[in-house]
Parts: structure tokens; C-alpha cells; sequence
């Protein structure tokens, strides 16, 4: 199946979305399906829609941007998604902090059981996002 154009795809969304401005949407989709086993629905050089348990989000790179205002608050240097957690449930937190830390990505903080029943891990993006993979912690 052809994904659909931008005019259409735009005007199929509905409810809640997240698009999240990357330097390199294939580093940044390298990351997302290797580290945190997420679909990619569709990408290309300078956007990617991709889907986890069926909630999908967008990645779009700064030159696809254009005018944005968003752009200013991205310069060189600057942490993207500072203060915005990005949690993925149903992902197993020991294996995805492995796989970054195999792959050269930063552990914020290795996985550890939580008070609110949850054992996650912060793993850190290539743009400096904070994705928290989380399961149910074990009983015990």
C-alpha cells in the first residue's frame, strides 16, 4: 500500500499527535526500531510516521520545516525535549537499555523497578529525547 500524499495524510489526522523535529530521521528511526522495537509505517529522507501498539507519532527533520517557529528554539547544541518524557509501555526496559548501550547510546538510568509498579529505564535519542520503555514490574 502507497502511503497516502502530505495534503491527505494531513488531513486524515485526528485527536492528539506528536511530531518530533530530528537532525536525521534515518539515525532517528535507527534508533526507534532498534533500540525500542518500533514500527516504521513510513519514511523517507526527511519525514517518517512510526507506530507502537498501534499509537502512531511523526518525525520530521529541520529542513523539512521550513519557516517554523519551532526551528529557533533548535539551534546547534540545543537539547531537544528537555523536560518531555516519551514512554513506550509493553516494552521490556532491561532489553532496549541493552541494545542502547550496545549501540552507543546514553542509559539516563538503568532500569529499575518503580513505586508506581512499573520497572522502566531512560534511554537517551540521538537528539537528545528521553524515551522511557516500561512492563509491569514482577511481583515480589
Amino acid at each position: 500500500m502507497d502511503f497516502p500524499s502530505a495534503d491527505a495524510y494531513g488531513r486524515s489526522l485526528r485527536g492528539f499527535g506528536v511530531n518530533m523535529l530530528v537532525r536525521d530521521v534515518g539515525r532517528s528511526l535507527t534508533f526507534l526500531s532498534e533500540v525500542l522495537l518500533v514500527e516504521k509505517v513510513y519514511a523517507d529522507r526527511d519525514f517518517a510516521v512510526c507506530r507502537h501498539q498501534g499509537q502512531e507519532w511523526m518525525l520530521h527533520s529541520d529542513a523539512s520545516y521550513h519557516a517554523n517557529p519551532l526551528l529557533a528554539l533548535t539551534g546547534d547544541g540545543a537539547i531537544r525535549g528537555a523536560g518531555l518524557e516519551l514512554r513506550l509501555y509493553g516494552i521490556d526496559p532491561d532489553a532496549a537499555a541493552a541494545r542502547a548501550d550496545a549501540a552507543g547510546h546514553h542509559v539516563l538510568q538503568a532500569p529499575a523497578d518503580k513505586p508506581h509498579g512499573l520497572r522502566e529505564a531512560f534511554l537517551v535519542d540521538p537528539d537528545g529525547y528521553v524515551w522511557v520503555p516500561s512492563v509491569e514490574k514482577v511481583a515480589g
